[in-house]
Formats: C-alpha cells, sequence, structure tokens
C-alpha cells in the first residue's frame, strides 16, 4: 500500500523566542531535554535496531507489532524505481518459514485479515509493516515475532515469486492512474522545488517493474533492510520483559553489511524564483488555488521550551482556522474551503501554506481572501478573547487525552512511537504533556502568540502558486501571471484588525422546565437501564469503563423523507444539513463554537431516508451541553438566509462538476440502471437540483419532522453515572415537546431492476476498468440470516484473493458486500467491486462467477470458515469494549425489531453455522438470472 505523497499537517515545533525566557514557567525549565515517557521502554540492540515495548490493554489479548524501516523510494537506483514498494509486496511472498501464500494463510486462521488488519506501506523515506495478533496462546505471539524477523533478514525473493507478484504490483500500479497522477508528474517537481522526491514516487515506473531483474531487488534488500536502520514496535496485552527477550532473540543476531551504504537524505534547494503553475484536466470535479511559501527546515523539538514553542504555534493556528473557517458562512463566500497553516512538506521540512476550493468566483476572490487574512494576523495579531477561547480547547483536548490514557488504542501508541523513530517527534507520554500544557499554557500572551505568527506567516518572497481545476471550469482560468499578480496584489492590498463580537459565555442561561421520569427498568443482562420519560420519550442508559471521558448518544424514529411527495424530495433530502449550518437559537455557527470553548459536545439531526436520526456525543464533564444542544437543535433552530444561499451556491458549484470523472459516473450508472432512474433514489447531484431548494420549505420541513419528539428512543452509551445523568435527562429530553407527528415511514415501493441488465460506461484517458456486480431480491431478516450471509461474503472473499489476486494476478484489491434489509421491504443486496485491466475484464468475470458457482455446488471449505470466526471472534471481542459498538448493536435492533440480547450470542451462533448451511445461503442470494453488471471502460477501449 502506498499512503498519499503529501501529507498535510501541522509541524511540531517553532524554535523558542526571546519572550519565551520571560514567560512563567516556575515548575519547568524551558531548557530541560523533553523525556521519554515511562510508559514505554525504547532500547536499542548492538547492532543498531531500535526497540519500543509499551504494555497496554486496549483492547484486550491483543499485540501490535510493527517492523519499521527508513528505506523507501528515495533510496532507489536508477533500474530500482518502484523496488522499495515492490520489497513490500515480496514480503508475503515466501520467507525462510513460510512459503508464497502460508504467511497470509496463517495469520488468516488466527484472526488476522490480510488489508485490514495485516498490511504495510512504502513511502519516500521509510517502509513500515503492520501485524496485528491476539496473544491468548504463546506460540502465536512467538510466531509473530517471527514473521517479523522473516520480513526484516529473511525474504526468499525466488525469480517465480517475482515474475508473479509483478501483475500484482502493476494492477495496483494501474489503479493509481488517473487525475491525481496526472496532475502529480506537473506539480510534484514544483512542489518539491526540483529535489529527488519528484524523481522517485513510491509506486516506481512501470517499464522497472516489467521488466527489472531479480538480482535488482536482492540488491535494495541487501543494501538498505539492516537492523541500523530498522525498528520494531510491541504495544498490547503483553509482558514487556518477555516482549523484550523476543526481540532479543529475534533480532539481535542480524548483521549489517560489512560495505554500508550510506543513508543520507535528500535535500530541498530553496525556491530561487515565484512561479506560477496551472493545471487544468476534463476529469477535475473541483478548483483550486494553493500557495507555497519557502520551504524551511523543521526545527528542533527536543527541550521543554521547543515543545512550548509547538503550543503558542497550535495556538495561532487554531484562531487562522476558525477566522478562515467564518468566511465560508457568508452569502458570497471567497472560497467553498479554505486554511493556511505551517505544514509537512518532507521529512526534516516545513513550509507555511494557503489552500482554498473555488467558488463560483474563481481564483481572484480566493487569493485576496487568503492572503488577506494571513496578513490581518501577521500585522495585528489576535484578540485576547480569541487566545482565551484556543487555550480552552487545547486544555480540554489534552485533559481528555489524559483521561484516556489507559484506555487508548495500542495502534495510536504504535503510530507515534513509529514517528518518534522516523522522525524524532518527542514522545514524553500523555502525563507529562498533561502537566507541561497545565503549567505552560495559562502563561503563553497574547504579544507572544502574535509576535510568532508575524515571524512565520510569510509576506511577500518566493513562492509557488498554482491553480488547479477542470479544462471546463465556468470562471475563467487564470494564466501564470495572473496568478501571481493575484497574490502580489492581495500582499499590497491594507486590511484591518479583525472586529471583536462579544458572545454570552453560556448556551443556556436557564435549562428548560424539565420533564419527569415516569417508569424505569433495569435490563441486568445487557447492564440497560430502561426510562420513559413524562413526554412519552424513551431513553435506553448503558454505563460503561470502556472509556473514562466519553458519552455517545443516539436517537431514531421512523418517517424521514419518505413522508413528501416526489415536488419536495430537493427540499427534504438537504433539509437536516442546511439547518445544520445555520447554528442554534441566536448563535451562528462563529458565536456557537465560542459559547461551546473548551467543552467536548456536538450533536447531529438528519431527516434520512426513511427515518429521522438525532446523534451526538461528549466528553463525561460535557454531558449536559450535549442535551442542551440536543434540546435546542429540536426547538430552535436558527433560519439565516447569508447561510443557505451560501450552502446553495457551494453545493452547486461541486455538483457542477461532479461527473467529470469516469468513477463518479461509473457509480451514478450502477444506481441510476439498478432503481430505473427512480427520483426517490439519491444519485449523485445536478447544479439544477439546488434550484429546487427554497429556504421557507426546508424549514417547514425540518420543523414539521424535528420539532417533535414523538416516539424517539434515544441511546446513551459511555462514561457516566446513571443517577447522576437521570435528572439531565429529564430536564432535557423530558422537557422536549411531543406534538402528534406521523412516525411511520411510507414505502413508495422503490425495488431494483429485474433479470440480467448489463450495461457499459466508457470514459476516462486511463487503460484501466472496474467490474460491479449486483445481486438483489427479497429475503426474510433475522439475525441469525445476517450472520450466514456475512459468513458466506468474506468466505468468497478470501477464495477471490487467492485464486484473482495471488494465482491469476488480474486484481490488486476488491471484492463482496452485501447485507439483508427489513425496512421499507425484507431484502437483500450483494455487491461485487473488482477493478482490474480492461483486458482482463471477462476473464474476472468469469473467475469470479466461477467462484460463486463453485460455493453452490461445493459449499466453502471449513478451513476458510474457520478464518472468518476467528477474524470474527476477535473483532467481537474488541467490539465488546466499544461505547460505540454497544450503541449501534442497540439501535439496529429497535429497527430491525430484534432482540438486542442476541448481541452476548454472537460467538455461539457463529459456531452454529456449517459448510452446508453456506451452501444454501449462495444457492438463496445467488440468483444468475437476476442481477446488474455495469462495467467501467476507458473511452477509447474497443468493444470486446
Amino acid at each position: 500500500m502506498i499512503p498519499p505523497t503529501l501529507r498535510a499537517a501541522i509541524a511540531a515545533a517553532l524554535l523558542a523566542c526571546a519572550a519565551l525566557a520571560q514567560a512563567d514557567a516556575s515548575a519547568l525549565a524551558l531548557s530541560d531535554t523533553l523525556p521519554i515517557g515511562p510508559q514505554v521502554k525504547v532500547g536499542k540492540l548492538a547492532n543498531g535496531l531500535t526497540y519500543y515495548i509499551q504494555k497496554n490493554a486496549r483492547p484486550a489479548q491483543k499485540l501490535e507489532l510493527r517492523l519499521v524501516v527508513k528505506a523507501g523510494s528515495m533510496l532507489e537506483d536508477e533500474d530500482q524505481q518502484g523496488l522499495a514498494h515492490f520489497t513490500e509486496h515480496m514480503a508475503f511472498n515466501g520467507s525462510t518459514h513460510f512459503k508464497r501464500n502460508e504467511l497470509v494463510s496463517y495469520l488468516q486462521g488466527i484472526g488476522v485479515k490480510f488489508g485490514a488488519d495485516l498490511n504495510a506501506y512504502t513511502s519516500f523515506d521509510e517502509t513500515v509493516y503492520i501485524l496485528p495478533i491476539p496473544t491468548e496462546r504463546p506460540e502465536v505471539v512467538e510466531q509473530g515475532f517471527q514473521v517479523l524477523e522473516d520480513w526484516a533478514h529473511g525474504l526468499s525473493f525466488n525469480d517465480a515469486d517475482i515474475d508473479s507478484e509483478r501483475g500484482i504490483v502493476l494492477e495496483e500500479l494501474r489503479l493509481g492512474k488517473g487525475l491525481e497522477d496526472r496532475m502529480n508528474k506537473v506539480l510534484m517537481p514544483k512542489l518539491m522545488n526540483g529535489s529527488r522526491y519528484a524523481q522517485r514516487m513510491p509506486i516506481g515506473k512501470e517499464d522497472v517493474i516489467k521488466s527489472f531483474r531479480p538480482e535488482a531487488i536482492r540488491r535494495f534488500y541487501h543494501d538498505w533492510y539492516r537492523p541500523d536502520l530498522m525498528a520494531v514496535v510491541v504495544v498490547g496485552d503483553v509482558d514487556p520483559a518477555v516482549a523484550q527477550r523476543m526481540v532479543e532473540r529475534h533480532f539481535g543476531a542480524l548483521a549489517n553489511p560489512a560495505h554500508e551504504r550510506p543513508r543520507d537524505y535528500a535535500v530541498i534547494p530553496q525556491r530561487q524564483a515565484s512561479e506560477g503553475v496551472v493545471v487544468t484536466d476534463k476529469e477535475a470535479n473541483t478548483n483550486g488555488v494553493y500557495i507555497r511559501y519557502g520551504i524551511e527546515p523543521e526545527p528542533a523539538h527536543h527541550t521543554v521550551g521547543d515543545y512550548r514553542a509547538s503550543l503558542v504555534e497550535g495556538l495561532y493556528g487554531a484562531m487562522l482556522g476558525q477566522r478562515m473557517a467564518e468566511l465560508t458562512q457568508q452569502a458570497d463566500p471567497p472560497f467553498i474551503q479554505g486554511g493556511s497553516s505551517m505544514t509537512k512538506v518532507a521529512r526534516g521540512y516545513r513550509s507555511f501554506r494557503a489552500a482554498a476550493v473555488l467558488g463560483k468566483g474563481g481564483a481572484a476572490p480566493a487569493i485576496a481572501a487568503l492572503v488577506r487574512e494571513d496578513e490581518r494576523a501577521r500585522q495585528f495579531g489576535f484578540t485576547e478573547a480569541e487566545l482565551e477561547r484556543a487555550k480552552k480547547n487545547m486544555l480540554r483536548a489534552v485533559e481528555r487525552g489524559y483521561n484516556e490514557r489507559d484506555k487508548s488504542n495500542s495502534s495510536g501508541y504504535a503510530a507515534e512511537y513509529i514517528r518518534n523513530f522516523l522522525e524524532q517527534e518527542p514522545i514524553p507520554g500523555i502525563a507529562n504533556e498533561y502537566d507541561y500544557v497545565r503549567q505552560l499554557v495559562p502563561g503563553i500572551t497574547l504579544a507572544e502568540v502574535n509576535a510568532a505568527a508575524r515571524a512565520t506567516i510569510p509576506s511577500g518572497g518566493n513562492k509557488l502558486v498554482i491553480y488547479t481545476g477542470s479544462d471546463r471550469a465556468e470562471a475563467p482560468i487564470p494564466s501564470q501571471a495572473e496568478l501571481l499578480a493575484a497574490v502580489e496584489a492581495a500582499e499590497r492590498t491594507p486590511v484591518q484588525p479583525q472586529a471583536e463580537k462579544q458572545v454570552a459565555s453560556v448556551l443556556m442561561a436557564q435549562p428548560p422546565k424539565g420533564g419527569a421520569i415516569v417508569s424505569q427498568s433495569v435490563d441486568p443482562v445487557l447492564g440497560l437501564t430502561r426510562l420513559t420519560l413524562g413526554n412519552g420519550v424513551k431513553v435506553v442508559l448503558k454505563s460503561t469503563d470502556f472509556n473514562n471521558d466519553q458519552v455517545l448518544m443516539s436517537a431514531v424514529r421512523f418517517g424521514g423523507q419518505s413522508l413528501f411527495g416526489e415536488p419536495d424530495l430537493a427540499n427534504a433530502r438537504y433539509a437536516s444539513a442546511i439547518v445544520a449550518q445555520m447554528g442554534l437559537q441566536d448563535y451562528s455557527p462563529a458565536d456557537l463554537s465560542k459559547v461551546l470553548a473548551g467543552k467536548v459536545a456536538m450533536t447531529g439531526a438528519t431527516v434520512g431516508n426513511l427515518s429521522e436520526t438525532l446523534s451526538g456525543q461528549s466528553g463525561k464533564a460535557d454531558v449536559e451541553t450535549m442535551l442542551q444542544l440536543t434540546y435546542l437543535q429540536m426547538t430552535a433552530p436558527r433560519r439565516d438566509r447569508a447561510i443557505f444561499d451560501a450552502f446553495v451556491g457551494k453545493q452547486k458549484e461541486l455538483a457542477r462538476n461532479s461527473l467529470s470523472r469516469p468513477e463518479a459516473v461509473f457509480g451514478d450508472t450502477i444506481v441510476g440502471t439498478l432503481y430505473d432512474n427512480n427520483a426517490r433514489v439519491a444519485r449523485a447531484p445536478r447544479p439544477e437540483d439546488f434550484d429546487r431548494i427554497d429556504l421557507d420549505r426546508v424549514f417547514e420541513i425540518y420543523r414539521s419532522r424535528l420539532s417533535s419528539a414523538r416516539d424517539f428512543t434515544f441511546f446513551i452509551v459511555g462514561s457516566f453515572d446513571v443517577e447522576q445523568i437521570k435528572p439531565l435527562v429529564a430536564a432535557y429530553l423530558g422537557a422536549l415537546p411531543t406534538p402528534p407527528v406521523p412516525v411511520q415511514y411510507k414505502d413508495w415501493g422503490v425495488r431494483p431492476v429485474k433479470g440480467v441488465v448489463k450495461k457499459e460506461v466508457r470514459m476516462g484517458a486511463e487503460p484501466k476498468s472496474t467490474i460491479s456486480i449486483t445481486f438483489t431480491g427479497t429475503a426474510d431478516y433475522s439475525d441469525d440470516e445476517q450472520m450466514r450471509l456475512q459468513a458466506l461474503l468474506e468466505a468468497l472473499n478470501i477464495k477471490l484473493l487467492e485464486v484473482l489476486r495471488e494465482q491469476q494476478g488480474l486484481i490488486y484489491g476488491g471484492g463482496m458486500s452485501g447485507a439483508l434489509t427489513k425496512v421499507p421491504y425484507g431484502g437483500y443486496a450483494i455487491s461485487i467491486n473488482l477493478p482490474c485491466g480492461p483486458e482482463n475484464v471477462d476473464k474476472v468475470i468469469a473467475a469470479t462467477f466461477a467462484e460463486i458457482a463453485k460455493v453452490k455446488e461445493q459449499g466453502v471449505s471449513q478451513q476458510d470458515l474457520d478464518k472468518v470466526r476467528a477474524s470474527w471472534s476477535r473483532n467481537y471481542h474488541k467490539g465488546l469494549r466499544e461505547n460505540g459498538y454497544w450503541l449501534g448493536q442497540l439501535q439496529a435492533a429497535l429497527i430491525n425489531g430484534t432482540d438486542p440480547a442476541a448481541l452476548l450470542t454472537v460467538e455461539q451462533r457463529a459456531a452454529a453455522i456449517r459448510p452446508a448451511d453456506l451452501k444454501q445461503t449462495a444457492r438463496r442470494y445467488f440468483d444468475m438470472d437476476n442481477y446488474l453488471q455495469v462495467v467501467l471502460y476507458p473511452a477509447s477501449t474497443l468493444a470486446p
């Protein structure tokens, strides 16, 4: 797998300035070196290999293993372009202890899914292997370390295996072809200032992949897979002493080459002149501008002073981001989305950048607004009120991280240690960081924040200004000279200080006249408390210890868009999205974010196709705020014509080119054909859709469905005390109005097409295709039948991976998914999605149908069924300790009218499934006389 080549992230630190020395840091010395946190043991073997070991119980009985190699595409010789990534592929194709395909099969047998769990990625400067394993059996843990050892120095690189893998890698390369690839070929040399980064894209060169000699990849592995460039990361439910002995036993004997090649990092030169770049493409679905200022070395982040500087940068970055977001809420916004920040460019480098997705006005107003807001912040800084809000948010965020320190997932810690090894990101641990933030943030002054912003935000200087978009854009496409002129003109335009609007300090001055709890019961099996409130609203509470600072809420009731006729569909479809943009009570969205500073609480309301839903989440201390927001969403939605106009304008602009990409037309064709272009089935939006939306009608629809809480059932799951939350539930949910409203959906009889329907889409310049096959029909819903269908599809995915990828090399990825549904009618849908080469479409379809036929005739193998069960078991036990899993299962049981206690018997019911059952399941759902087949071909492909 190859990650995005450019990742936008705020850089870690600014160097401490003179003002820091005078700041109050009585308990901390800014010159002190940041420690390594006590939660992790970091060591180095005699051969130079680094290791990180941490015991962590979330999730239980699971261990996250990583092999990190400081070797990526930047180290490739001319005849090796693409072989860093190819080496990653070969890690799954034979080694000292695993023959080709044995590793994936073994790991599937212990519940580790290829792709979803077992994975790897190659980037410019590193390759990372990801291996999560269960820890119930010591021999499995031992074998996990053996896998890492084989990856580190035991890959086979058999000629036949290399040749077999070429097709798979070429299919991955093919998948990457398209709009982004074409644009990157133009932009990367510009973005990287002509450095080597632009010449070593991780996917490599097609001609090299097709024809490289096996010796070339063996040479890469020999030169760069060596212990002094490696780290082993071990985080999870394991004894650290045992883990350390395993690291020493498996990696201590690794030796570095006798004549080591120097591991150097590329230098990115300074830009010598400003430059404008215009890149257009007929498949572009958005237009944008990007201003890249000078690239600079990333500052050190080793001391407490460096850490404090990073906090200063985080504060002004958050304030600048808030100002940019407010610009999009104008009636005629300068851009659809935009912002400025200091971002990572490559290892050791960063740059300040401004970027925007363009609206109907095109590039000129967006550039003017971006530069103007940056200049406003640079010249005049921020206000005390802005800083105080940013401080509150920062303090609450780190407090929440500290509260969850013993409930954080192992994978998150592993990622942190990978960054430490690759980029020297500090790892003082959340306890230390919490202490630093509490001591340092209160003493950060507005003067030093503004000074840091002034020193960081560029003015003038050499820069790269890029325009990307459709060659059919409605607004004029600027020339290179016009891009530069627009930036220069904006830099010369005078700006004024930001005017600060006063807002209230509390969301609700007085709570509503609360309701009462009229009945309650306890379900000891599921650990639920069920309440009925005086207004008829039902509430289901589940207090958990899965997290220390998380509360999730959801509510559902039938009705939704189905209650409105076809002329109202556009208004109904966008009603909740539009109202959500406008704020609550008298608070605009910008005002609302100010009132909520320092709180972790958010809510949402949706008028869906068949139901209305309310959702929310909060920290433990902010449950009342979440309930207040819910109350206001239903009783005091805010109306704002300017925001409505901005929303409609934004959506029209996004829809204008929504079908410019082959993938979008392909998806739209599938939906349209499957449902015979029925207007009630949402498809890709067209600009004219938004001409049918009326603000008055939108509010009528929203209020007609969401101003009454009648028949709503709320589920609240998380870290709360039941007795303490009950008065809040009564006060806010019990006070919701419940006038009569329809509370059942209307079935309009929308059903999939019948028979075998085949269609082709011919669009796109790249030589790639995608096959979509959809089986649909009626079915009787039950939890057990749903489980049998899922088992069948997952077992078939194992076979498709074996046959289409590993044996025939026809695909890189893809597979099947599907489910039963109960509303509005009992039915099922199975979707098969398989990207491949146009020349292989018929082969892939034939091979897929052959596997389906085998299962219908023979059933799935016991071995494959056992693999499915193993994966389910691991995910099930993980889910049982997650608030989101319980919330989803409880609500799904309500919607489907099933017993929620079934979630406690998943493993027993899974164990009862037999291969013969799945043969019958396959015969029931794979009706070869009733499916839709749509194939995407490039425009230039001749019809087969």
